[in-house]
């Protein structure tokens, strides 16, 4: 099996494609042959050694987080799929590995891909869909009339995050750049700022809800735009105390994490508004919803660019540059 691996953590490093060993088939898991994965930031980030204290992965090991393909073979214990199923996934962390030719995905983090998307559009999806997903349904109970703002509108997470915000009733602010305009406001955004013509604290006020994506002045500024008793979930951190507890991580993180978000909880409860870090997990019930949306065209995937499997390193180095409108997709097969 084809495969492309992290040989050692390294800022930049170079993924190695190799001849790796075929996929343990557990009892519980479907064995799918990838026909196409994307590549996400948080890819970088592992490859750089910026999660090993949380995802600490012995090198050699195989990135990629989304994958689409059709399962080949299921465990003793599984249910749900059979061989020929045409599915989607992003596979829980510690079993990610879908820069290569097939993985083993246990049942649960798997769903049916939504029937009207091809390969390339259905791995665009998982990690960004859940992201979204759990951000707006699971944690903010996000409703209709609420005012949420959206960071980078055009990349990833943003393009999905727009479409579900309108679909769920809010109102959508959310910034880009000027050639990108065009975009966020067909996917269904209210009011949209060109991040370096204007500043976004300077237009926006009384806002119930900020999905933060960027660095830490954005994070301040983003808290000063939510009305009392708003709700700010960042997916780029820093980490929280909250988050550390649902992980049932050891002591010493939930110290780190303690003292790396006391000064944004701090500026939080001045403001009297809520912070919480998400990090998403895999979850394929949730995709299985995720599909039905797709499958009734309330989302549309957006795709940037589509390279062929042995470019995946080129393919990181262009969303390392983050100038990707939507996904960046590898076709594998």
């Amino acid at each position: 099996m084809k495969a492309f691996i992290v040989e050692k953590y390294k800022k930049n490093g170079p993924l190695r494609l190799v001849d790796a060993a075929e996929p343990v088939l557990g009892a519980n898991d479907v064995l799918v042959e990838i026909k196409a994965t994307a590549v996400n930031l948080l890819d970088s980030k592992i490859r750089d050694g910026e999660f090993k204290p949380l995802l600490a992965y012995k090198p050699p090991f195989i990135l990629g987080h989304d994958l689409a393909g059709t399962v080949i073979a299921v465990g003793s214990s599984v249910h749900r799929f059979k061989v020929g199923d045409e599915v989607y996934s992003r596979p829980r962390d510690h079993r990610i590995g879908a820069f290569a030719e097939r993985l083993a995905v246990h049942e649960s983090d798997v769903a049916l891909k939504p029937k009207n998307l091809n390969w390339a559009e259905a791995a665009s999806i998982p990690l960004v869909g859940l992201t979204v997903w759990q951000a707006f349904v699971e944690l903010a109970k996000l409703r209709k009339g609420q005012k949420v703002f959206i960071q980078a509108g055009s990349g990833g997470v943003g393009t999905f995050a727009i479409q579900l915000a309108k679909h769920l009733g809010a109102t959508v602010a959310t910034t880009t750049s000027a050639k990108n305009i065009e975009l966020v406001r067909s996917l269904g955004a209210d009011i949209v700022i060109d991040y370096k013509a204007q500043d976004f604290e300077t237009v926006l006020s009384g806002y119930d809800l900020v999905l933060h994506s960027q660095d830490q002045k954005a994070l301040q500024k983003s808290l000063r735009i939510l009305k009392p008793g708003g709700h700010l979930i960042s997916i780029s951190g820093p980490p929280d105390p909250g988050f550390a507890k649902t992980l049932g991580l050891n002591i010493l993180l939930k110290l780190l994490f303690t003292v790396l978000s006391r000064g944004v909880r701090k500026e939080a409860r001045k403001r009297g508004v809520r912070y919480d870090f998400l990090f998403m997990r895999g979850d394929g019930q949730q995709l299985s919803e995720i599909a039905s949306l797709i499958e009734n065209g309330v989302i549309k995937p957006v795709v940037d660019k589509v390279f062929p499997f042995e470019k995946i390193g080129e393919a990181l180095a262009y969303v390392e540059t983050g100038r990707a409108k939507g996904k960046v997709v590898i076709e594998v097969q």
